[in-house]
């Protein structure tokens, strides 16, 4: 049985019904563009004159255009809807050392990207951002340029938007937020990289029929992201799934957040890198896909650096198992482009691990650092969508863009349900 809060429930309306319509049909079209009014009502089991609502209003907002006209053997020529190509949002993905600026559409393509280095001083990085997505801006012909996401290796603050932990990038505190919004004049979303991560998953179609996930991010640290009864968790301050800083070993390395033998002084990259150091003693200092490389043309250094970061994931993902007994964990990073040396070491653990039952799936994103810029995206996206289809007065939006909670309202009898519902925070 459901506990329901009182102090904060919302009774369902006719509002929350069209949303969720809307949200199945946006969905149809994604999955089977280009599709015909007719083609929505079969698929979503709605009424042609609400299909017919929804796809006027999907235009208005320009999440939607109408292409070509379609050629059937009898009976009217319906014209075809697809998503809007046009409608753009520029994504940024921060790290400590290389972090990447680039323009997603609606499909989640990437069509152009640029590469800089930010450094340790907040309020000049914001400077670097902003210069480069004004760039980005000014090469855009006939696109419409929806906002700004920007994922970061650390944890935001749903209240007031603002980074208060993230101990790899040494930034004192800083609005990075306000700072672009006042040089782009474009609106600007945030979030932990594995929380971007995994809304993108969630709006691009890929969780389908899942409702318990978690989503490890692996690069210079660890990071995850929850995905609990069908709720994106991010907890008090938006806190939630620092895993990476669980502690496995008292007496290990010393950790970016003053800690010592956290699960990401053992897993990240970084823990990677000192591994070979230890192992091969280089002349000079590697990246991590210089190491992928040297593992793949046959060094045993390299290729031992690597299962030992292998190991340290899968015993770190006992943490995951016990904490919160996910159906599927997705992996994102650079750590997917040699799937192949880490998944079956990771699975081995997962296998050892688990409690009771089968282990959870595990199912690596292999889009690098795509993953992210996509999440960055979504995060705009899922914004956007989410003010948009809340009207009424009393359901409006708090500043930071999630909706209060409200009690469902019964679905329509769909026959594909949505799989990317206006995602949910707790």
């Amino acid at each position: 049985m459901r506990r329901v809060d009182l102090t904060s429930a919302e009774l369902a309306s006719s509002e929350t019904a069209r949303n969720i319509n809307r949200d199945i049909v946006l969905e149809i079209i994604r999955s089977h563009q280009p599709v015909s009014r007719a083609e929505l009502a079969r698929l979503s089991g709605l009424q042609r004159s609400t299909i017919s609502l929804i796809i006027e209003q999907l235009i208005e907002e320009k999440w939607v255009r109408e292409g070509a006209t379609a050629r059937p053997p009898r009976g009217r020529r319906p014209t075809l809807l697809g998503l809007n190509e046009d409608l753009v949002v520029i994504a940024a993905d921060v790290h400590p050392a290389q972090s990447s600026v680039a323009v997603i559409d609606l499909n989640g393509r990437l069509l152009s990207r640029s590469v800089l280095s930010l450094g340790a001083d907040p309020a000049a990085a914001a400077e670097l951002l902003s210069d480069s997505i004004l760039r980005l801006q000014a090469s855009l012909l006939r696109k419409s340029v929806e906002g700004i996401g920007i994922c970061l290796p650390g944890r935001v603050d749903p209240a007031s938007e603002r980074l208060i932990f993230a101990p790899n990038l040494h930034w004192p505190d800083f609005d990075i937020k306000r700072a672009i919004e006042q040089r782009t004049g474009l609106p600007v979303a945030l979030e932990n990289a594995a929380n971007a991560c995994l809304i993108a998953e969630l709006w691009f179609g890929h969780m389908e029929g899942v409702r318990n996930a978690v989503l490890v991010t692996i690069s210079e640290g660890v990071g995850t992201g929850i995905f609990a009864n069908g709720h994106l968790v991010t907890g008090r301050h938006g806190m939630a799934g620092e895993f990476g800083h669980a502690v496995l070993d008292p007496n290990g390395p010393v950790c970016g957040c003053g800690m010592r033998g956290c699960w990401e002084t053992f897993s990240s990259t970084r823990a990677t890198l000192q591994y070979y150091a230890d192992l091969a003693h280089p002349a000079n200092a590697v990246t991590f896909q210089q190491l992928l490389s040297l593992a793949d043309g046959g060094d045993p250094h390299a290729a031992e650096a690597l299962r030992l970061q292998a190991e340290a994931i899968g015993r770190g993902m006992r943490l995951i198992l016990v904490g919160l007994s996910p159906e599927v964990i997705l992996v994102a990073g650079d750590v997917t482009t040699a799937w192949h040396r880490f998944g079956p070491v990771i699975e081995e653990h997962l296998s050892r691990l688990v409690l009771t039952g089968p282990p959870p799936r595990l199912v690596p994103t292999h889009e690098g650092e795509v993953a992210r810029l996509r999440g960055a995206a979504a995060l705009v996206l899922q914004r956007r969508s989410s003010h948009e289809t809340s009207s009424e007065p009393a359901h409006a939006p708090a500043a930071n863009g999630r909706r209060k909670r409200r009690t469902a309202a019964p679905r329509p009898s769909a026959r594909k349900p949505s799989p990317r519902p206006s995602i949910e925070l707790v």
